[in-house]
């Protein structure tokens, strides 16, 4: 074991835990509201086109988020694997493991790409783009499968970052690729200022140019000023042992991110078997939601390397500390927004609609789901935390569990009995039985980890 390298390492295993976690989670707010500017903005821009051009693009929603949610899944197994083997001092593995998680995303994205560009035509046939669809879609998609190694870099290098305390720099890399993004896109998109008229092409060279300097800064950040990268050699007999360590986690992680989208389809086909008011009553709350907890997003990104370090390094007092403030902030929070919701149901539903049906269930859902998110996010927050421990199988357990096992079957029960209002009614029962369930096993888990660890 070698001695620290603070020049590398931001110490977790020290110092006020409630510090730790503030100054690592607000970097992290902003940063998240800049990945989602992203598609928010060629969103906004591709729309001015023309319904035509909108329409396509949004073809493409599903599966770029799916291959978003695979490339997260590496940079949250990075950050899992820095942290804890910063925790433990074994300064020279953190070098060779980061570097070869760098190695390991360029050639995944590399094979996103090929495989990307073979499927597109029978993917997106598949999914119902038609012949005036397809030629705006490959336009787009084509250009966005081909740049795929510029998008899981900087993932993972920022992931990278964040094992070592460092949440800052990643949110101003994100922040900066954002505000390019968004102030090269209407140049290509609607061709001003001489550049050329590019349309829905011009929209997806601005995302890859952002990527590609995110990409370097990343790169750049990590050689140079934090030294993660190993710079005499690149250690390939062991890539194998680093791989392995990162798809233990990385594997359950991108089953479980695929998982929450898929029921959220499996939702919506249940709610537009009754009406399409209440689809868009659901996508409004939903849209509400992800907003409100952008910010218990951040405190589960910002406490991983926290807890990461500190279990590596043997303090299970400090990852104890960090689970109970991380907790009873969660739970003031989501209580708190309840209130807000549950009080502002009416005026926030008609901010988005002014038809009485999708208002009223708007309202209902409000009335509803939101007295159980406290509940609810204790799975989200365990979650994250077992990740940033190495022990990925439970909270895979916890999405599986959660998603498949009791709210898909309760969902469809409620629809079956009492339409909308029992699929609300099963969504925030299972917030309830899953949040407190989980909660009080996870307590004795740990315990149970702690006496047999694993190493790091």
């Amino acid at each position: 074991m070698s001695a620290p390298d603070y020049s590398l390492k931001g110490d977790l295993t020290n110092g006020p835990v409630r510090g730790h976690l503030i100054r690592l989670t607000i970097p992290m707010i902003w940063g998240l509201l800049a990945i989602i500017s992203f598609q928010l903005v060629d969103t906004w821009y591709i729309s001015m086109l023309g319904t035509a051009e909108l329409a396509a693009v949004s073809f493409t929603f599903p599966v770029t988020y799916i291959l978003f949610s695979l490339v997260m899944a590496q940079g949250i197994a990075a950050s899992s694997v820095l942290s804890r083997q910063l925790g433990n001092g074994s300064i020279s593995r953190v070098r060779r493991i980061a570097t070869h998680s760098l190695i390991f995303a360029f050639l995944s994205g590399i094979v996103m790409a090929i495989i990307g560009l073979l499927l597109m035509n029978p993917l997106f046939r598949a999914m119902g783009a038609d012949d005036t669809m397809m030629p705006i879609i490959s336009d787009y998609m084509t250009i966005w499968f081909a740049g795929s190694i510029f998008l899981t870099i900087p993932m993972v290098g920022n992931s990278a970052m964040r094992a070592t305390g460092d949440t800052f720099t990643p949110a101003m890399i994100m922040t900066t690729a954002a505000i390019l993004n968004a102030l090269i896109a209407p140049l290509l998109v609607f061709g001003l200022f001489g550049f050329p008229r590019l349309e829905v092409q011009g929209a997806a060279i601005a995302t890859l140019l952002a990527n590609i300097g995110a990409s370097m800064a990343a790169f750049y950040i990590l050689y140079a000023k934090k030294r993660m990268i190993s710079r005499s050699r690149l250690h390939m007999k062991l890539f194998g042992n680093s791989i392995k360590r990162l798809l233990i986690i990385a594997i359950p992680v991108s089953i479980a991110s695929i998982i929450q989208p898929a029921t959220g389809a499996f939702l919506t086909g249940l709610l537009a078997s009754h009406s399409t008011e209440a689809v868009a009553a659901f996508g409004v709350a939903s849209r509400i939601e992800a907003f409100v907890f952008i910010i218990i997003m951040a405190l589960a990104i910002g406490m991983a390397p926290i807890i990461g370090q500190n279990w590596g390094a043997g303090l299970y007092d400090r990852v104890h500390e960090t689970l109970n403030q991380a907790i009873r902030f969660c739970t003031w929070w989501s209580l708190g927004v309840a209130v807000i919701l549950i009080a502002a149901a009416d005026p926030l539903a008609r901010m988005f609609s002014d038809d009485p049906d999708v208002i009223a269930l708007t309202k209902l859902y409000f009335w509803v789901i939101p007295i159980t998110y406290a509940f609810g996010n204790l799975v989200q927050g365990w979650s994250s935390a077992f990740n940033a421990m190495g022990k990925p199988k439970q909270s895979f357990v916890m999405i599986f569990v959660k998603l498949i096992v009791l709210t898909i079957p309760g969902a469809a029960l409620g629809s079956y009995y009492y339409g909308p209002a029992g699929i609300f009614a099963a969504l925030a029962l299972v917030n309830i039985v899953t949040g407190i369930g989980f909660h009080i096993a996870n307590n004795r888990l740990c315990r149970r980890y702690e006496y047999s660890p694993v190493p790091a």
